[in-house]
């Protein structure tokens, strides 16, 4: 077993992921004598293609996060691609439930009031859940979904069974797997087959009892498109950890709208990230220096 020359970059800027380098069984190096580069900067592409550039004896490279967008036009055939897939799955599915919960039962319109009101909300009990993408966070999400006795529908690339789920479909059943909703929950990576998959024709299909859930990338969702159905009654209402344009800017209607819950991409936290991010960094290192198929491998074909 030969000990990995891993550098950590860019410099400094994610210290404590150094002794995840060394725990894992590596060695820090400078990138000049690094075969893994292990990038912390999630919006530094530049830095990265600078680095690949002028050290083309890189190997291996991991990513920070799940979503890679970014980084696509990086992508290549001759090193390893591994990224944050899977890593945030527990916090991000938690606040979708979160989301989920202060929507439908309307305690976002509850905050918002100065004044005692009217009774308000529907069940997450006994449901019918829509969730778009069959990843780590769909996984999580399904697992905290179950106690509440919800029928589950999962709309993916790859049909194939996932436990807990009562039907996985594809992309060609959208329409179809929207229209049945109480709830509709994005946890899916954005492609280019992906972006704007919540368009007119989308939230059309939706029924107008049902809330939009989106906790993967904003640009998933036709924003101007979205407005018009809640402003319309298309749906009853979302939640919105991400959304396009990002940073939402202040004067955008989705702040005015009651029936919309915006959070500031907080599904995880820099605090909660960090110590995730550790274990993948060490245990990634530990596999790479076994020969073992290293875990969140990108598949540089699919673009994520």
């Amino acid at each position: 077993m030969e000990t990995p020359r891993c550098a950590l970059l860019p410099e400094g800027h994610q210290p404590a992921l150094t002794s995840a380098v060394t725990e894992g069984g590596g060695n820090l190096v400078p990138v000049e004598d690094a075969e893994a580069v292990i990038w912390t900067q999630p919006h530094d592409v530049d830095g990265l293609r600078d680095v690949l550039a002028q050290h083309p004896g890189v190997r291996w490279v991991q990513l920070p996060f799940a979503g890679i967008e970014p980084f696509t036009d990086l992508l290549d055939r001759d090193r390893l691609w591994t990224c944050g897939k899977g890593v945030y799955a527990e916090p991000v599915a938690e606040h979708a439930l979160a989301l989920t919960l202060g929507g439908m039962r309307g305690i976002g319109r509850y905050a918002r009031a100065s004044t005692w009101s009217g009774p308000f909300g529907t069940n997450l009990l006994g449901a019918h859940v829509c969730i778009l993408g069959g990843g780590a966070i769909t996984r999580s999400l399904v697992r905290l979904l179950l106690p509440f006795e919800v029928s589950l529908t999962v709309v993916r690339n790859r049909v194939e069974p996932i436990p807990g789920v009562a039907e996985v479909v594809g992309h060609d059943q959208l329409h179809a797997a929207l229209a049945g909703a109480d709830l509709v929950v994005l946890a899916l990576a954005l492609t280019e087959r992906t972006e704007r998959i919540i368009d007119a024709t989308a939230l059309a299909a939706m029924s107008p009892d049902a809330w939009l859930v989106n906790v993967a990338r904003g640009r998933h969702v036709d924003t101007p498109a979205l407005v018009d159905a809640l402003r319309a009654g298309q749906l009853a209402g979302a939640g919105l950890d991400v959304t396009d344009p990002e940073p939402l800017p202040d004067d955008h209607p989705l702040w005015q709208l009651p029936n919309v819950i915006v959070t500031p991409h907080v599904g995880n936290t820099p605090e909660m990230g960090i110590r995730l991010l550790w274990d993948r960094v060490r245990d990634n290192v530990r596999r790479y220096a076994r020969g073992e198929d290293l875990l969140g491998p990108v598949h540089v074909e699919l673009g994520y």
